[in-house]
């Protein structure tokens, strides 16, 4: 069965950097679009960014310039570099395929955004 496990969240003040990463059981990243999504409270879960597997991205105009997507496919892992971090990028970040099957949300990491 494979699953999707999310990391590296965390608690950062206004202007700092995080880097997430999701490892992938099983050979799913290999061929699919990736992407990370985030959920911030009492809002609906929106893309943040994706990658294909040939390593093309695309970006929420939100995070765009800050937000750096990124994917190793012999590691199975998809990574997000988060630089100038702001309040409003608090949520839960979640990755999954692009577009996102139901099945392979996961718990998702907490990014908290504060002074």
């Amino acid at each position: 069965q494979v699953r999707l496990v999310e990391s590296g969240g965390g608690l950062v003040q206004p202007g700092g950097s995080l880097r997430l990463s999701c490892a992938a059981s099983g050979s799913i990243l290999l061929s699919r679009t990736m992407g990370w999504y985030r959920q911030a409270p009492g809002k609906q879960r929106e893309l943040v960014a994706r990658i294909t597997s040939a390593g093309s991205t695309t970006y929420a105009d939100s995070v765009k310039g800050r937000f750096t997507i990124s994917r190793d496919n012999a590691k199975s892992t998809v990574s997000l570099q988060m630089n100038s971090l702001k309040p409003e990028d608090t949520a839960v970040y979640y990755c999954n395929l692009w577009p996102s099957w139901s099945v392979y949300w996961g718990q998702g990491t907490l990014v908290t955004v504060s002074s």
